[in-house]
């Protein structure tokens, strides 16, 4: 009876935040149309300013649809890292994505000239940095030899992001006129989204969900250990591959689109984690759900803080992601946030196991 009370419990709770996310996501997409460098204006029954029709439009609606994408795919990046490492505090970037992206970004700029074409510059700014960070990934994967060991893989993610961002650096320096361009990809910005981000990204997200839905049940396997899941007949090194392929991609789509953004991919896991006790699989798309909920607010936070100058919204989230982690570290010692975490993901994995083992009988 306990245990039925106890699964309603968690199924209302799981209903709730879904519901949550869901009302504060439309919220925040029709406050996005309202607004902008101006203040606050509704512009929905203007219907003969024809200015105003294209404002909304072709500018205000694909930033915050974009900026919901974008942060989700980061929230979504953050899941995977973090069930990849089994480490509650692992990040999409730690692969070296996002120096890869940078020192790629750096490199266009100084080969191609912003005012000869304006558009084929943008896409050649999103097409490098999606180019950066694979290449940076596939440089962790050599360094590492493989995926086999993940303590190793961890750290050639971390060699290559500093070597990268010291090239980076270099690049800078030699070619000093780059630091205002440069400083706004390394503080993310979403004021360059438009239609044909929105497009860009929107199969990318299916694609990464629906991969990452088919690996959840081997993730919560790998929660129990190496050893445990080899037993249970999960194929670790075809399932690191899949799993370092989707991280990678929906990093670099992101990355590509609204630059670096720092705590979202983080921090998602962790509210969703503090709210509800889930698998991977319903923590994947909670995760997403966050991390677009947060990216959409804080891009709007962005718009009127200092109306009409805009703050980069990269910045605003990493004021307030490590607000977050500084009352996290003041409520719990770090030793008892991991135990927690892997302790709360090892009884979703075995209860899922059981679960799916029952149905196979």
């Amino acid at each position: 009876m306990k245990n039925i009370d106890k699964s309603n419990s968690k199924l209302n709770r799981s209903s709730t935040l879904l519901l949550f996310l869901f009302l504060m996501g439309c919220t925040g997409l029709t406050l996005g149309t309202c607004l902008g460098s101006t203040g606050f204006e509704i512009p929905w029954f203007s219907h003969d300013d024809l200015i105003s029709h294209q404002i909304v439009w072709e500018i205000r609606l694909p930033r915050s649809i974009g900026a919901l994408l974008a942060g989700a795919l980061l929230g979504l990046s953050g899941a995977l890292a973090q069930g990849l490492f089994r480490n509650p505090l692992a990040d999409p970037y730690l692969l070296g994505s996002a120096s890869g992206a940078s020192l790629c970004v750096a490199i266009t700029m100084v080969m191609f000239d912003e005012f000869s074409n304006p558009w084929l510059y943008r896409l050649g700014l999103n097409g490098a940095a999606f180019f950066g960070a694979m290449i940076a990934v596939l440089f962790t994967l050599l360094l590492a030899r493989g995926m086999q060991h993940t303590l190793r893989l961890l750290l050639a993610g971390v060699i290559v992001g500093v070597v990268l961002g010291a090239l980076t650096s270099l690049v800078t320096i030699f070619y000093p006129e780059l630091l205002p361009n440069m400083q706004s990809f390394m503080l993310g910005t979403t004021n360059l989204m438009s239609w044909s981000s929105v497009y860009f990204m929107v199969p990318v997200l299916c694609i990464c969900i629906f991969v990452a839905w088919i690996l959840s049940r081997a993730v919560d396997s790998m929660g129990l250990g190496e050893a445990t899941a080899i037993s249970l007949g999960v194929n670790l090194g075809l399932y690191r591959v899949l799993l370092i392929l989707t991280l990678a991609l929906a990093t670099g789509v992101s990355v590509a689109q609204a630059g670096l953004i720092s705590f979202v991919g983080l921090a998602s896991p962790h509210l969703v984690r503090s709210i509800v006790n889930v698998t991977f699989k319903k923590l994947m798309v909670f995760s997403a759900l966050m991390g677009g909920v947060m990216l959409l607010y804080a891009d709007l936070a962005a718009r009127v803080l200092i109306s009409p100058r805009e703050i980069p919204v990269g910045l605003l989230t990493a004021v307030f992601g490590g607000i977050y982690l500084i009352w996290l570290l003041s409520r719990h010692k770090v030793s008892n946030i991991s135990s927690n975490s892997s302790s709360n993901s090892s009884s979703n994995s075995i209860s899922n196991f059981n679960s799916s083992k029952a149905s196979n009988l």
